[in-house]
């Protein structure tokens, strides 16, 4: 696996990557290292703190305003059972793209841009048939990479209650410009 530079602050979309890769933005939460796909990345920031929104379900910490955009971002701690924890001023916001629209989440830390190739990605079902949320693993010579899915991150019934939540009134949100 081959990281490029870091990638906070830019659009990923800016970065060059191999066709015959697929590319992965790898990132942190604790000691584990995740990605996602390239593709669904939209860009990352330095972390803000994200204005609460009433209605919302539970894996959303709230919102955030992006270039006059509302985004929700989800609390991706409590979606894959890690320990909670207050957001510090190390941490990242990855913003990528769902069915539906853009979200963010954080990230304790942003590692860069992956190129792997197809022969070291185990297909999450060929493991555990039914595995939510979970694409992929990328076998490493140190360790393993989760690959997620942001398309398949809410249930049916949390897009439709973030769907009320955010055709609500927001009032002032945190701002990045």
């Amino acid at each position: 696996m081959e990281l490029f530079s870091s990638l906070v602050g830019e659009t990923v979309s800016e970065k060059a990557v191999s066709e015959k890769a697929l590319p992965l933005v790898v990132f942190t939460l604790d000691e584990q290292r995740y990605a996602l796909p390239l593709f669904s990345v939209e860009r990352i920031l330095p972390a803000i703190e994200a204005t609460r929104l009433p209605k919302a379900p539970d894996i959303v910490l709230g919102v955030i305003n992006v270039r006059g955009q509302v985004i929700p971002v989800f609390n991706i701690r409590k979606r894959f059972c890690l320990a909670e924890r207050e957001m510090r001023v190390t941490d990242h916001l990855i913003l990528g793209r769902t069915r539906k629209q853009i979200v963010a989440f954080t990230a304790d830390a942003v590692i860069g841009l992956a190129e792997h190739s197809e022969e070291k990605f185990i297909d999450a079902n060929a493991l555990v048939p039914g595995l939510e949320y979970l694409e992929g693993i990328l076998k490493l010579p140190d360790g393993m990479v989760l690959i997620h899915d942001l398309k398949k991150f809410l249930s049916l019934e949390e897009e439709m209650q973030l769907d009320v939540a955010m055709s609500g009134d927001v009032g002032s949100v945190g701002h990045f410009s």
